[in-house]
């Protein structure tokens, strides 16, 4: 199974295919809203800008399983992005990261890319993970890692 199998609701709901992404760079995080690492949407929304036109796509997958982070609706979520950090890069629906609920393209993910000692589990808000234009997962950055410090890496796949 590849990452182009998955699909998953945009943040209008609308249900849509990752194949659409395919041959494009991808930055895939989980994000939220009430989060000290929240202003790292500025970063990404700034590397999207960049780099959108070389082939990068950053996706935005809302997430409220840390400390209730993401407590509001998709319009909320949406308004909130837009407006203090003009986001245009394709947001989602909320999904849980971790558990039994755990979308299967996160259970792809941390398949593909474990966190320390080989853990399947996200930690935190803005776990980024970077997949190159065929799809493999390339590498998982802690939530810590600021988008900035990844421009690099993704250089390196454009």
């Amino acid at each position: 199974m590849g990452i182009y199998e998955f699909h998953a609701k945009t943040i209008d709901g609308m249900e849509v295919s990752l194949e659409q992404f395919k041959g494009k760079v991808l930055m895939i995080v989980n994000t939220a809203s009430k989060c000290g690492f929240t202003p790292q949407y500025s970063e990404l929304q700034q590397i999207y800008e960049k780099y959108k036109d070389k082939g990068l796509v950053v996706l935005g997958f809302p997430c409220n399983q840390f400390m209730n982070q993401e407590p509001g609706s998709e319009e909320d979520i949406k308004s909130f992005c837009e407006l203090n950090y003009g986001v245009t890069f394709p947001m989602f629906a909320k999904v849980e990261v971790n558990g039994s609920k755990k979308h299967p393209l996160f259970s792809y993910l941390t398949s593909q890319a474990p966190g320390v000692l080989g853990s399947k589990a996200i930690k935190w808000n803005f776990t980024k993970f970077l997949i190159d234009q065929t799809g493999k997962v390339q590498k998982r950055y802690a939530p810590s890692i600021k988008p900035n410090e990844i421009v690099q890496d993704i250089e390196a796949l454009l």
